[in-house]
């Protein structure tokens, strides 16, 4: 099992939204990588006519596109990629995703989910949370920059630190280089909408202290 490689360009500034609509602007701002994580906030065919817009969205930018959480409207929709979590990995039909051609990054939070992630041959690999999270509670202890650092040294595959991550503190995770990604959450929106200034100054980090 090998899933197909992104491509050698960094993931970059990696955005996650709750809505299709948000990703517009962040292409618009130079973003190449995001994710669509609605959570609970559709179903039905309102999930996938999300999903939908979502996927014609970033095919229009030439945007690498990740489906959180529902692997089987990637597959149906032909989607860039899917991203699993930790107990999604072991439901999901990872063959199915394998067999479509479609990339797959996989949440670790601890050595331990590093080592069974990494038996999928994932596309990359999540791990995080780095800092404490904004956007939900802390189930995990944070990472921090070291244990990222030497976490990294035995990952081949391309790392996207995620968690707790700000306009404040992302020059520290970047300037690690262990990871071809920065997932954002919190930090790209400002009142609830995206931010263009905010993502263009994170891009701006990404590119002075990641090379």
């Amino acid at each position: 099992m090998k899933f197909t490689k992104c491509d050698e360009t960094p993931l970059g500034i990696y955005p996650v939204v709750d809505r299709a609509c948000k990703l517009r602007p962040l292409y618009e701002c130079g973003i190449t990588t995001a994710q669509l994580r609605t959570k609970d906030a559709f179903s039905g065919q309102a999930l996938e006519d999300e999903v939908v817009e979502a996927i014609k969205i970033s095919e229009a930018y030439n945007a690498r596109f990740f489906l959180n959480d529902f692997w089987e409207l990637g597959i149906k929709h032909k989607a860039y990629g899917i991203h699993l979590g930790q107990e999604d990995i072991q439901e999901a039909d990872v063959e199915a995703i394998l067999e479509a051609g479609i990339r797959l990054g996989i949440s670790t939070h601890t050595p331990k989910e590093i080592e069974i992630a990494l038996g999928f041959e994932p596309s990359y690999l999540a791990i995080g949370p780095i800092y404490e999270p904004i956007s939900k509670k802390l189930t995990y202890d944070p990472v921090g920059i070291e244990d990222l650092k030497r976490w990294a040294k035995n990952v081949e595959y391309p790392i996207v630190a995620i968690g707790g991550i700000t306009i404040e503190n992302i020059q520290a995770v970047v300037k690690t280089k262990a990871a071809s990604g920065i997932a954002m959450i919190s930090d790209v929106l400002e009142n609830g909408e995206i931010s263009k200034a905010r993502v263009v100054a994170l891009i701006e980090d990404f590119e002075t202290y990641g090379n």
